[in-house]
């Protein structure tokens, strides 16, 4: 059962976000995020590597 929640988002991740969606034709930004969180909980021998390393592509 999928619940809805608010998650805050720069304008570039939208962004980013808005033209997966669009690419791979999916119904909604929503669907781009759960596709992935399910390829980060499958890609468990990698999760070091997908959330240790910290990324910042708007730092002061």
């Amino acid at each position: 059962m999928r619940q809805e929640y608010d998650i805050e988002l720069k304008d570039f991740q939208k962004d980013y976000l808005a033209g997966i969606t669009e690419k791979y034709d999916l119904p909604d930004m929503g669907k781009a995020i759960r596709c992935l969180i399910d390829y980060a909980i499958e890609m468990e021998e990698q999760e070091i590597e997908i959330f240790k390393l910290e990324r910042c592509h708007s730092c002061d």
